[in-house]
């Protein structure tokens, strides 16, 4: 009886084994022969992803020329966007805080009832940059024209922001040298450079404070160029992905691949 139960336990594990094996090689048949059905289906023309190649037809140049136009629709969208009032002030995503370096001078002026010289002086950086907005749109323009076509070719099938992160990557120190002279002219037309000084004044009148310092152009261009960036991937993407951005013929020609 006990011999009977251990064979008919042995061929219960014989069997199991069996069906195992037989389920592996099923399994394995089934993904070679997918990994080759892939394979093929990639060799057919116009088959495989339509994000990772560019549209047929289209040369180089004409690729060039659609990103550009790409980027400068972007732009043009953006700064009708942050260029209006509250453009930057209303907007929590790209609104500009206070300096850092001024913490010292905000907690101290609180605490003698002057919070609102610092709030001012917050709403007027704000403004300054929703001011030199509009201004920077022919920056910007020109700045895409020094795109090469090598710059073209590794960015037309990059990612969705692509062509932004490399715009911001390469231009960010010309057009913070080109624009700093935009950003100074608002800040004294706003009246934040009146602002900051009128708070340094009343901050300094204070017994043992230590000496502050804040460089108001480069926060407002550093902050600014950040707000612009940040919407114009966004018009990127857009633009590669939805139909309804492409609005000229050359932007459906380019992007609808």
């Amino acid at each position: 009886m006990q011999k009977t139960r251990t064979r008919r336990k042995a061929l219960m594990v014989l069997m199991a084994a069996v069906t195992l094996v037989a389920t592996s090689h099923t399994a394995l048949a089934q993904s070679d022969f997918f990994k080759r059905g892939g394979e093929l289906l990639r060799q057919i023309p116009g088959a495989g992803s339509s994000q990772s190649s560019p549209a047929r037809g289209l040369s180089d140049a004409d690729i060039g020329a659609g990103l550009r136009e790409a980027l400068k629709v972007g732009a043009q969208r953006v700064v009708g966007q942050v260029g209006t009032v509250d453009g930057y002030n209303g907007d929590p995503r790209i609104h500009l805080p206070l300096p850092k370096s001024l913490a010292t001078v905000q907690s101290t002026l609180s605490r003698v009832g002057l919070s609102g010289m610092m709030g001012d002086l917050e709403l007027k950086l704000n403004r300054a940059a929703e001011a030199a907005a509009p201004e920077a749109r022919a920056v910007f323009w020109n700045a895409v024209d020094q795109m090469t076509l090598n710059d073209v070719r590794e960015i037309h099938n990059g990612p969705d922001d692509a062509a932004t992160r490399f715009f911001e990557r390469t231009m960010t120190p010309d057009l913070k040298t080109r624009m700093r002279p935009i950003v100074d002219q608002s800040l004294a037309e706003v009246g934040a450079v009146r602002s900051y000084g009128a708070a340094i004044s009343r901050y300094k009148n204070i017994p043992f404070v230590p000496d502050v310092k804040a460089d108001l152009s480069n926060h407002v261009l550093e902050l600014g160029l950040q707000g612009i960036f940040l919407y114009l991937a966004e018009e990127e993407k857009a633009i590669r992905e939805n139909p309804a951005k492409r609005t000229t013929d050359l932007l459906q020609r380019v992007f609808s691949r």
